[in-house]
């Protein structure tokens, strides 16, 4: 009977899923660095909502190409 799940398949996906979340936190803080202002505080303690959407983009366009980069 073949195997539906191998568990080399199980293992890269968490190792690329864990891969990824790292890159785009570590991409989130080289954006908040590279910009005027302290985003996160903008974010949540002014309650800027444009700004919250255009970090928003930024963050799923950025999963994006890490989720194609790492697809192959």
């Amino acid at each position: 009977m073949e195997q539906v799940f191998a568990l080399k398949h199980l293992v890269s996906a968490v190792v690329y899923s864990f891969l990824g979340v790292i890159i785009l936190i570590l991409a989130f803080i080289v954006f908040d660095a590279l910009t005027p202002g302290k985003l996160w505080h903008e974010i949540v303690q002014e309650k800027n909502t444009p700004l919250a959407i255009a970090v928003g983009a930024t963050i799923i366009a950025l999963g994006m190409i890490i989720a194609s980069a790492v697809h192959g």
